[in-house]
């Protein structure tokens, strides 16, 4: 290989490598769900997701968010590395927080679950939340 070769090589190595710092503390992505304990029949309540990933560039993200309700799957956010959870004022870069609402309206006890995915490690698994009905 000839010297401007293996100079080129290396200065594409240095830029991966210091594009993406925040990979080496690579991590599932995690999830805490939040809604209230009790409502009435009937009312409308909102769901909040806070999703915690370690990274949020183009080769290690979030790539998807969803909230079931009961087994149904009510909510659903995609991401690609064209596509990545935006910086927003609710988020942090380092580690990645972002929250994602949902609203739902209730007909009597639920079970909510959330979970979110790492493109490359996965995920940290279902976290859950009961909501019980005052009739």
């Amino acid at each position: 290989m000839s010297s401007s070769k293996r100079s080129i090589w290396a200065i594409v190595l240095l830029l991966v490598f210091f594009s993406f710092p925040h990979s080496v503390f690579a991590n599932k992505a995690s999830v805490a769900i939040q809604a209230p304990e009790k409502t009435t029949k009937g009312s409308e309540i909102t769901i909040k997701v806070t999703v915690t990933h370690s990274a949020n560039n183009l080769f290690h993200h979030v790539n998807w968010v969803y909230v079931m309700v009961n087994g149904k799957e009510i909510a659903r956010w995609d991401y690609s590395m064209f596509n990545l959870p935006k910086l927003d004022g609710t988020v942090s870069a380092t580690p990645l927080v972002f929250t994602k609402e949902v609203t739902y309206a209730v007909n009597g006890s639920s079970e909510m679950q959330a979970a979110a995915n790492c493109n490359i490690h996965g995920s940290m698994g279902i976290a859950k939340a009961q909501v019980s009905v005052n009739e």
